[in-house]
């Protein structure tokens, strides 16, 4: 997979824009700001995004042209991020280290979903706020209508609402929902998609 992304995020163009996330902006905007954790964030639109709220963002990625993109987007937008090159599997944290996540259609396989969600949200302090936003199960719907709606081809890592809420069941819901939107996201997320987006506080 890295060989894909690699070449994904080589083009000249940003795969997924240079602009936020529409859900993602919208959350950030009700909560103060602190520490945020970007996990398998690409060519960094996001946590340059939240650099530019005044955020202090780490983020990982196993791309290394994702890395290059991401920070050559937080020069142009005169903000600095903390970028690390490495796996879901094997990056470390301290516990508790982060006051925010945001997970942007960051999907795994099923097989170590629930595991890397689990670890993902060891980092994240008692009261910190999770973001998502990824595909839903019906999503697969739009992608064989619109093979630039985007998402993972393995329809097994679409996100069922019930098996997220089982991942993070330590973490207070403020929001769980399924919806359908209209995305227009750089060159690989166009068009009308079937979403599942949480909102919710760690205990």
């Amino acid at each position: 997979m890295n060989d894909f992304w690699n070449e994904r995020y080589s083009q000249e163009a940003y795969a997924y824009g240079e602009t936020p996330n529409e859900y993602l902006k919208s959350k950030l905007a009700s909560i103060s700001t602190g520490k945020i954790l970007f996990p398998a964030e690409g060519e960094g639109r996001n946590a340059v995004y939240a650099a530019t709220l005044g955020w202090d963002v780490v983020a990982f990625d196993s791309s290394k042209e994702g890395k290059k993109k991401a920070l050559s987007l937080a020069q142009k937008q005169a903000v600095s991020i903390d970028y690390l090159v490495e796996e879901i599997s094997n990056i470390e944290f301290e516990d508790e280290s982060f006051d925010a996540i945001a997970l942007v259609f960051v999907h795994t396989p099923q097989l170590h979903r629930a595991a890397y969600h689990q670890k993902i949200a060891s980092f994240l302090k008692s009261g910190g706020i999770l973001i998502l936003e990824g595909f839903s199960k019906a999503h697969a719907r739009f992608q064989h209508e619109n093979p630039l709606a985007g998402g993972p081809k393995d329809s097994a890592m679409l996100f069922d609402i019930e098996e997220l809420k089982q991942d993070f069941s330590n973490f207070d819901i403020v929001e769980a929902h399924q919806t359908e939107t209209n995305l227009h996201e750089g060159l690989y997320h166009q068009g009308k998609a079937s979403v599942v987006r949480l909102f919710i506080i760690k205990k």
